[in-house]
């Protein structure tokens, strides 16, 4: 597969930000959200620059991501400056289920960026699979994030505790 045919695969756009395939030239881009302990202090173990490549290219074998499966780099329409990422993928402990994540670079937060983002993910994914119902996934520490769900539509489902950390689960029933 050739990864430059990527390049200006974009998924959706909404007023500020456009959200577009990943590519190989995004290595760098993707290691300041997957090494950044603030990024990921509610996500995931920080990376090194080797595993955050590895794992970028690991997602790029899966090929073209799809609205049912699959993670994007955001830019800031204004600028083309990689800000952050949006992902649709299943939830790992579940992996019949769906879940829908973003992260931002922390000079981002604060500014409506993450719900505006979830906002137009949850339609992409709603106007473009039958799926009856995408989850999300926050740990309950993560205010900000809780927030940003709550804004969404997404409402509470349940508690669960994984690896020590106590997670909210939320959901979008599709009708509800």
């Amino acid at each position: 597969m050739n990864m430059n045919m990527r390049v200006n695969s974009i998924a959706f756009e909404t007023e500020r930000l456009i959200v577009r395939a990943l590519t190989e030239q995004d290595q760098d881009n993707f290691f300041l959200l997957n090494g950044s302990e603030e990024v990921m202090r509610y996500i995931r173990p920080v990376k090194t620059k080797e595993e955050s490549d590895e794992h970028l290219k690991q997602i790029l074998e899966m090929g073209d991501p799809t609205p049912q499966n699959g993670r994007w780099a955001v830019e800031d329409k204004a600028t083309g400056r990689f800000i952050g990422s949006f992902a649709i993928i299943p939830i790992p402990s579940e992996p019949e289920k769906t879940q829908l994540g973003y992260s931002f670079i922390p000079e981002y937060w604060g500014r409506g960026l993450a719900t505006e983002l979830a906002q137009a993910g949850l339609k992409y994914f709603l106007d473009n699979t039958s799926v009856p119902e995408i989850y999300a996934v926050s740990e309950t520490a993560n205010i900000a994030s809780r927030k940003v769900l709550q804004k969404t539509g997404f409402r509470f489902h349940s508690i669960k505790e994984e690896e020590g950390k106590e997670l909210t689960i939320f959901i979008v029933k599709r009708n509800a």
